[in-house]
C-alpha cells in the first residue's frame, strides 16, 4: 500500500470518531486532523496540517500546561483533561482532552494523538441547571435552599421586619439584599450596619445622625442611617450585639417609626423596612436576660435560619462552579474547575467559616494555580494534609463512598428517622432502606420518633 492510499485510509478511520482527533510529529506540528476536529474548531484540514498545535487551537493550556508535551515527557497517556480552545470565529470552547505517544513497529516514538470533544452543550445544560439553583447571588439545591428561596418572593412581598438567623459565613447579608431587590421597595435604597463593629456612641449616631454641636467632634449635621434608608431597607446585622439603652432606642424607631438625631428633640418620620441579622440564639439570649424580650418579638414577625454549610453538602459542588466561574471573570483567568481530589476533599471538610470560607479557599487557589484546573497543592496547608479533621484518610472518595457518606449524614442530621432523610436526601424510602443495606450503614440509636430502636 502506498503512502498516500495509507493516508487515504487513516484519514477516513479518523472522520468515522465523533471526537476530534488530531495527531502531530515530534516537532508538535499537525499530521492528522479529522473531521470532527474541523467541525469543532472551524478550521479546516488542509489549513491545519503542518501548522503547530499550539497555532490551531490557542488552547488555555498549550503554554504551561500542554497535554500532549507532559505525554511526551512522562511517556503516560492524559485522560480527560479539560482546557478551552479558541475556533475561527473567536469563540471560546470548552473541550475535554485525552492524549497517547503514538510508536512505529520498532517502538520508537514518531509523533501522539490528542482527542478532544466539545463540551459546550454539557456547559450549556450545567448554566441552565445552576440557574434553576441560583437566587439573586445565593446558590444552593440542598432541601434546605429550596424551601428559603420558595419563601423569598412572600416574605419580600411583604412589609413585616425580618429576623435572619445563621453562623458567621451562611451569607445573611444576601438574603437580606434579596429579599430588598425583590421587593416593592427595590428602587430605593439598601443601607447596611454592622452593629458589631461600633462602640455604642458611634453606633448611634451613625444610625440616628446628629446635629451640629451635639457632641466635641460633631462639626456639622450628620444624616443617620435610618433617614438615609427612608423608603428603602436598612438591614442592621449582628444585632445581638447592641447594648441594652441601644435596644431601647432601637425598639422606639420599630414601635413609633420615628427618629431622633443626637442633639434635637424634634423627631423625623422614617419609611423603613428592616431586617435584622445575628450570628447568636437570640432566644436563648433573651431567656438570659441579655435581649429585650418586646424587642425581639418586633424584629422576629418573619423569621429565617440559614444552614450551616455542613448540613448542606449537596450543595457545594454547585458552589465551586458558582465561585470558579465568578473568579475567572474577576481575575480573567480561564481555570476548568477543581479536580476530582480536590472535590472529594472539599466535600468532606466541615467548613467552620461556610460559604465565606469555602469563597476564600478558591480564591487562594485561583491565586496559586498555573494550569487549567484546581489541586490539591493549591488548597491551604490544613486541608492538604492527609488525616485532617472532617476529611477522608485517604483524601479521596469515590462516588460509592460520597453516596454512603451522604446518607450517613442525613441519618445523623435526622436522627435516625428514615422518612425525613429520605425526603432530604429526594429518594424514596424504600430506595434509602435498600442503600442503607447496600452500605452496611449504622443507623443512630434515635429513630427520630422520640424511642428507642
Amino acid at each position: 500500500m502506498g503512502q498516500d492510499e495509507h493516508s487515504r485510509q487513516r484519514d477516513v478511520i479518523l472522520d468515522s470518531v465523533n471526537e476530534g482527533v488530531f495527531t502531530v510529529g515530534p516537532d508538535f506540528h499537525i499530521t492528522a486532523f479529522n473531521r470532527a476536529a474541523e467541525r469543532i474548531t472551524g478550521i479546516s484540514r488542509q489549513e491545519a496540517i503542518g501548522k503547530a498545535c499550539c497555532d490551531v487551537f490557542h488552547a488555555s493550556i498549550c503554554e504551561r500546561e500542554c497535554a500532549l508535551r507532559r505525554t511526551f515527557h512522562t511517556g503516560r497517556p492524559v485522560f480527560n483533561a479539560t482546557a478551552q480552545i479558541i475556533n475561527n470565529q473567536g469563540q471560546r470552547v470548552p473541550i475535554r482532552i485525552s492524549t497517547a505517544i503514538l510508536k512505529d513497529d520498532r517502538g520508537s516514538v514518531i509523533g501522539g494523538v490528542e482527542s478532544f470533544q466539545d463540551l459546550s452543550q454539557v456547559e450549556q445544560l450545567q448554566k441552565e441547571l445552576e440557574s434553576r439553583y441560583t437566587f439573586e447571588d445565593i446558590v444552593g439545591r440542598s432541601n434546605a435552599m429550596m424551601q428559603l428561596f420558595k419563601m423569598l418572593p412572600q416574605v419580600a412581598d411583604s412589609a413585616s421586619t425580618v429576623l435572619i438567623e445563621g453562623a458567621s459565613g451562611t451569607g445573611k447579608e444576601l438574603f437580606a439584599r434579596a429579599i430588598h431587590n425583590l421587593s416593592p421597595r427595590r428602587r430605593r435604597r439598601f443601607v447596611a450596619v454592622n452593629c458589631a463593629a461600633l462602640p455604642d456612641t458611634l453606633l448611634e449616631s451613625e444610625l440616628f445622625g446628629h446635629k451640629a454641636g451635639a457632641f466635641t467632634d460633631a462639626r456639622r449635621d450628620k444624616t443617620g442611617r435610618f433617614e438615609w434608608a427612608d423608603g428603602g431597607t436598612i438591614f442592621l446585622d449582628e444585632i445581638g450585639d447592641i447594648s441594652p439603652a441601644m435596644q431601647v432606642r432601637l425598639l422606639r424607631v420599630l414601635q413609633d417609626h420615628m427618629v431622633e438625631p443626637l442633639g434635637t428633640l424634634q423627631p423625623k418620620a422614617v419609611d423603613i423596612r428592616v431586617v435584622a441579622a445575628t450570628n447568636k440564639d437570640l432566644a436563648q439570649l433573651v431567656r438570659a436576660g441579655n435581649f429585650r424580650e418586646d424587642l425581639y418579638y418586633r424584629i422576629r414577625v418573619i423569621h429565617m435560619l440559614l444552614p450551616p454549610l455542613k448540613d448542606r453538602r449537596e450543595d457545594i459542588p454547585l458552589l465551586i462552579d458558582h465561585l470558579v466561574g465568578k473568579f475567572n471573570r474577576l481575575q480573567g483567568k480561564d481555570i476548568a474547575g477543581v479536580s476530582g481530589d480536590v472535590a472529594a476533599r472539599l466535600m468532606t471538610y466541615d467548613f467552620p467559616g461556610n460559604v465565606r470560607e469555602l469563597e476564600n479557599i478558591i480564591e487562594q487557589a485561583f491565586v496559586l494555580c498555573r494550569g487549567g484546573i484546581i489541586e490539591l497543592r493549591h488548597l491551604p496547608p490544613e486541608l492538604r494534609a492527609l488525616g485532617a479533621t472532617g476529611l477522608t484518610p485517604s483524601g479521596s472518595m469515590n462516588l460509592n463512598a460520597m453516596e454512603k457518606h451522604f446518607i450517613a449524614e442525613s441519618l445523623r442530621i435526622c436522627q435516625g428517622n428514615r422518612k425525613k432523610a429520605a425526603k432530604e436526601l429526594g429518594i424514596d424510602v424504600a430506595t434509602l432502606y435498600r442503600k442503607i443495606k447496600a452500605h452496611a450503614i449504622e443507623v443512630p440509636e434515635a429513630d427520630g420518633r422520640g424511642r428507642r430502636r
